[in-house]
């Protein structure tokens, strides 16, 4: 267990943050660009920190992958989601034969996919059908325990959550990967992800718990009860990153915000997606603050809370079209504003390449 921690905390300590000096020349090369200034708003802060972030004034952001981390929880025994646990494995396939919403909006942004397999109750083989590339195995243990009863998981198996998620993308970014997107699948996740966020954020249950895949009244009501118990049998302790995951996470919590870790001690910013995602990005800020220089708001969710997580991050989402499926949707779909972001930077010219506003002009 020590040895994993050493092991996140090394990574930690070797994240540096982006380049101002960079950054400060992409805003220069902005306020010269043939517009009006800053005429296309936000398209240009997100250029400007991919500037930062690559250290140069080219940004590039292909090849782009989505990481669709897997994992299963204990706590769906308190009647708290509309679904069966087996759906999350059902998913999963379907993710492998490219059926899903993710694999649809991925391969219109341009995007691989790799399913992680960081926790189900049962690993899932591929069948007839079903891409074997698509597959990674990084399984930390058959779901999580019941976090009303007790811990969700050990300190050992959330310190290997992180640096799960963290091997993934570093391989992946070893591969070429220059835009990572996270995403997750998991009956009961966003339960984990509430208790996560009301931790991390300091809002109470019934602000940060909603109704995930669309529970009806008496859930939602099992739902908070179990955020609130918890809460009572764990007392995780917010300041301490590792506890909080231990007590009341995920495994893919966990994996997302070694992935987030990953792009920021790489210098390769990463898109969240929606609540699940953000609960993992509000884990990596807690174990590294400036991985958030790193990170992209893809979207904001549906999901009652997600607002309250990204203000808490101080993250504006790229988009906000009332999506809450999950999966890596809203972040593949916010591949496209970045695109059109370093689109900007890269092809406007400025007024001087242009001729535009000289006497020779």
């Amino acid at each position: 267990m020590i040895e994993q921690e050493q092991h996140v905390g090394r990574i930690v300590e070797s994240v540096q943050p982006v380049d101002e000096k960079v950054l400060e020349q992409a805003r220069e090369r902005t306020s010269q660009l043939v517009m009006p200034p800053r005429a296309l708003g936000r398209l240009h802060e997100a250029a400007e920190q991919l500037c930062g972030i690559f250290g140069h004034l080219q940004p590039g952001i292909e090849p782009r992958e989505v990481l669709v981390f897997a994992a299963d929880h204990g706590v769906v025994a308190e009647g708290v989601t509309a679904f069966p646990q087996s759906v999350s494995r059902e998913m999963v396939r379907c993710f492998l034969k490219g059926g899903a919403g993710i694999n649809a909006l991925a391969a219109e942004a341009g995007a691989d996919i790799r399913v992680v397999d960081i926790g189900l109750v049962e690993p899932v083989a591929p069948q007839n059908g079903q891409s074997t590339e698509r597959l990674l195995s990084r399984r930390i243990g058959p779901g999580t325990a019941n976090m009303a009863q007790g811990p969700a998981m050990s300190r050992e198996q959330a310190a290997g959550s992180v640096l799960a998620g963290y091997e993934v993308a570093a391989e992946r970014i070893a591969q070429g990967a220059r835009l990572l997107a996270t995403g997750e699948m998991g009956i009961g996740n966003t339960t984990a992800a509430a208790a996560v966020g009301c931790a991390f954020t300091g809002s109470p249950v019934h602000t940060m718990v909603g109704r995930g895949t669309g529970i009806d009244d008496a859930t939602l009501v099992r739902k908070r009860l179990a955020v609130q118990k918890a809460f009572d049998v764990n007392r995780p302790d917010c300041a301490d990153g590792l506890d909080v995951l231990a007590k009341v996470g995920g495994f893919e919590i966990g994996g997302m915000a070694g992935c987030f870790l990953a792009g920021a001690e790489h210098r390769v910013p990463v898109l969240l997606d929606g609540f699940i995602s953000t609960a993992g990005a509000l884990l990596a800020q807690a174990l590294c603050p400036r991985a958030l220089e790193y990170m992209f708001a893809g979207h904001v969710s549906e999901e009652l809370g997600h607002r309250i997580m990204l203000e808490h991050l101080g993250l504006q989402p790229l988009l906000d079209l009332g999506m809450r499926l999950g999966e890596g949707t809203g972040a593949a779909l916010a591949m496209h504003v970045l695109s059109g972001a370093t689109a900007v930077f890269n092809r406007v010219m400025t007024f001087a390449e242009a001729g535009v506003g000289t006497e020779e002009g």
